[in-house]
């Protein structure tokens, strides 16, 4: 388990909390009321801020329910916050659906796991080593 440090920066703000226990994401909530138009995008604020252990990431991900029920998800999905990242925590929301949809404050929008990441070093090399697969991508393995 981390520790993750969390400010209020809004006094509506919800602090992310577990619905159950063994759940992989916190949920985020609203600060705000908005009404999102079919096909429009907006930043939605949580009205939170957040201090990451180097070598983590908090990922914001779509909400199963808002997705199925109404075509609400984050247009950068997964969006990363990163450990160094001190600015406020929100939301790139997008409605697929075809009806508008009340973003509500205090209403969940959200979610946000954490997750352990590796930094990378990088070689320069010349040639790649053979595998199987090779170069094969982008539906190569066929639809059946």
């Amino acid at each position: 388990m981390i520790k993750v440090k969390i400010k209020k920066i809004k006094d509506n703000a919800t602090i992310p909390k577990y619905a159950h226990q063994g759940d992989a994401g916190v949920d985020l909530y609203s600060t705000e009321d908005y009404t999102l138009k079919p096909g429009e995008r907006a930043l939605v604020s949580t009205g939170i801020k957040i201090a990451l252990p180097e070598g983590y990431e908090a990922q914001v991900r779509p909400k199963s329910g808002l997705a199925v029920k109404h075509g609400i998800s984050v247009v950068n999905s997964p969006g990363t916050v990163d450990s160094g990242y001190r600015g406020e925590v929100c939301c790139i929301m997008i409605n697929h659906g075809n009806e508008e949809f009340k973003i509500e404050s205090g209403k969940k929008i959200a979610q946000m796991v954490f997750n352990k990441v590796e930094a990378a070093e990088f070689e320069e090399v010349e040639e790649l080593d053979e595998t199987t697969r090779g170069e094969g991508g982008f539906g190569s393995t066929g639809h059946h």
